[in-house]
């Protein structure tokens, strides 16, 4: 019997709905772990289909293209190492999320996931059966233990394959990211290998989907939690792992352990992954966005630049009578620095004529927020032009504090296919400014250097609606206004909570008022960038109309 095993693990990019695609990026793989000698190559979670699926996994034509595709990719791939690949398999009324095992030609057996998340992003229970708990499969000289995603976080799946023979874990995921992700993967696949003996391979999906981006950072532990392998963040790599059996055990050979990426970086490349990500994936290839002088559309346009290369990033100023000369300079200097196209359209014009064609009904009314957001939809429709004339995806530019709080105008600003920003808070805005200025990436498009003016950062907040116009006239300072956030929305926290940190109570009650009142806002906004556990979307799910205010 052998005393070695080789695997070769896949962190690859995966399409939803794209199985053609997807089987063929498998067979690739395969073909060159079988050049290098692999025993078995394995893929992410539910890597055939790609993940997640929401409710095409209950399209029965779908379900049948799906086996179809694996009985395809078996044969196809029969002489060589056995093949791990997740997928969905169907069941009495609903599928089960499965993990299956390819060798000699046909499905040798699928392992169905035992534990089911159903919280922030997943609704796994309303699209799946709960499988029962299985046994490890025998893949040549090695009995190997299957926990899919979940299972993994709960100690009875890991302890069953365990008790009944497993000598490997190996773990596919399509976890996603959120900030602070890896330690807590790491900390519970550290409590798997304590508790069961065995080494395990922590397998995740990379790519974006939607919103969710999945981040790759796949490992490889020894019993009592020591690194053996570390893959890079985000990149898409095979990687062949080395078991060898010793007298205590089978243990993996200690590889290559890729440096990553700090929680600014980290998000800076979700950001940056998922507007690639995005745009490839729905057939873009090229984007167009509002570009004010301000710090929000300063680091969108960053990030395009650094997504799909600055010729491919159209920038437009769409000046009126209240946009300053400092605001015109600026968006000149970052359309200048990054090398993107700046057109100017000014609204003056088509401006003057809504103005004369609602003269008769505004008549003996004061100018307010309805004349302002005038200005925001005439650019908003500019801007759709371009991106319906030229065929780029537009990319609209509010953070998650203006998100937050509706201060974006729907129909306006709010307007296009796209937000990579949507969940960054406005003071994490001005400080990923900074960062891309002092950092360049080999994934980065755009120039090196300081592309985004110090001044842009630093300059007062303004939408630049009416004259004078500052944030902070409508707004508590956004130091103060992200924080309380934080506490509302990302910890659900109460009234009575945040004014015992210190802050009025007067203006936490108008920041909740916000929040609540803009839900309608929410629901048609585009979607964004998941960076953390409680992103606008399926992490935070409130009914539009809502009566109810805290009363603490």
């Amino acid at each position: 019997m052998s005393d070695t095993f080789r695997v070769t693990l896949a962190q690859l990019n995966a399409t939803v709905g794209a199985l053609s695609a997807n089987a063929d990026k498998a067979r690739a793989a395969w073909a060159e772990a079988k050049s290098a000698g692999a025993d078995l190559v394995v893929f992410p979670e539910m890597f055939i289909t790609g993940y997640q699926l929401q409710d095409l996994v209950r399209k029965p034509a779908f379900a049948a293209d799906v086996q179809k595709t694996l009985a395809d990719l078996a044969r196809d791939c029969a002489d060589g190492p056995a093949i791990g690949i997740g997928g969905p398999w169907p069941g009495p009324d609903k599928p089960f999320n499965a993990y299956f095992i390819l060798e000699g030609g046909k499905v040798k057996t699928q392992v169905l996931k035992h534990h089911l998340p159903n919280y922030n992003v997943f609704d796994e229970k309303r699209y799946y059966h709960a499988g029962e708990m299985q046994g490890p499969v025998q893949l040549g000289p090695v009995r190997i233990g299957f926990p899919i995603c979940e299972d993994c976080w709960f100690e009875d799946v890991c302890e069953t394959l365990a008790e009944t023979g497993a000598e490997i874990l190996i773990s596919p995921n399509g976890s996603p990211y959120h900030r602070g992700k890896m330690n807590i993967r790491q900390a519970v696949t550290v409590s798997r290998v304590i508790e069961t003996g065995l080494p395990l391979a922590y397998l995740n999906l990379t790519g974006a989907q939607d919103d969710q981006i999945f981040d790759g950072a796949s490992f490889v532990l020894n019993p009592g939690g020591a690194l053996a392998v570390q893959m890079p963040f985000f990149d898409e790599v095979l990687t062949h792992v080395d078991f060898t059996r010793t007298a205590d055990g089978w243990r993996a050979v200690e590889g290559e352990k890729a440096h990553l990426p700090d929680a600014w970086e980290a998000d800076y490349r979700c950001m940056v992954e998922s507007v690639r990500d995005y745009l490839g994936k729905t057939g873009f290839g090229k984007v167009v966005l509002g570009l004010s002088g301000g710090v929000d559309s300063a680091i969108v346009a960053a990030i395009a630049a650094d997504a799909l290369g600055p010729e491919n990033v159209r920038c437009v100023m769409l000046p009126s009578e209240y946009t300053s000369t400092t605001s015109l300079e600026d968006a000149e200097a970052v359309a200048r620095n990054l090398g993107t196209r700046l057109d100017t359209v000014p609204i003056s014009v088509p401006r003057a004529g809504v103005t004369e064609a609602l003269a008769a009904l505004f008549e003996g009314t004061q100018p307010g927020i309805a004349e302002e957001n005038i200005q925001s939809r005439l650019r908003g429709v500019i801007l759709m032009a371009l991106s319906n004339k030229f065929g780029e995806m537009l990319l609209t530019t509010g953070n998650k504090s203006e998100v937050a709080v509706g201060y974006a105008t729907i129909y306006g600003d709010m307007a296009g296919g796209y937000n990579p920003i949507k969940d960054l808070s406005k003071t994490r805005v001005f400080e990923t400014c900074r960062w891309r200025n002092a950092n360049h990436r080999p994934w980065m498009k755009g120039p090196e250097g300081e592309v985004i003016p110090p001044r842009v950062i630093d300059k007062p907040p303004t939408a630049e609606l009416r004259e004078n116009q500052k944030d902070e006239d409508s707004l508590p300072p956004y130091e103060v206004l992200d924080v309380i956030l934080e506490m509302l929305i990302d910890k659900e926290a109460s009234v009575a909570d945040v004014v015992a940190m210190g802050y009025e109570r007067e203006t936490v009650k108008k920041v909740e008022s916000l929040i609540y009142i803009s839900e309608y806002k929410r629901f048609q906004s585009a979607p964004g960038a998941r960076l953390t556990e409680r992103a606008f979307w399926l992490d935070r799910r409130y009914p539009i109309v809502n009566r109810w205010r805290d009363p603490s």
